[in-house]
């Protein structure tokens, strides 16, 4: 994941490494306490997508901006997961 979001946030050294890893592991974190899940940033999606915004948003100091541009798609992702986790109760 780590060399993922480098090349999103067209980051070519790799002084900085520990701290985007930092990043990441918050981002992933905020992600899964707001879903309630635990959400899978491997594969192509809505959560890797978020992810990735999270850490751009974090790496250039704007956190307080992720949520208020991304809410809908933040509300999308919690109702989805939501319905994910009812309809494995209910199976």
């Amino acid at each position: 994941m780590l060399q993922e979001v480098k090349e999103y946030l067209k980051i070519t050294w790799d002084d900085e490494d520990s701290y985007i890893q930092g990043i990441i592991n918050r981002g992933k974190d905020y992600l899964n306490n707001l879903t309630g899940t635990e959400l899978d940033f491997e594969v192509e999606g809505q959560p890797k997508a978020l992810l990735l915004d999270y850490c751009r948003y974090a790496y250039n100091n704007a956190l307080e901006y992720f949520e208020e541009n991304f809410h809908r798609e933040l509300r999308r992702l919690i109702i989805q997961e939501a319905v994910k986790k009812n309809a494995r109760e209910e199976g």
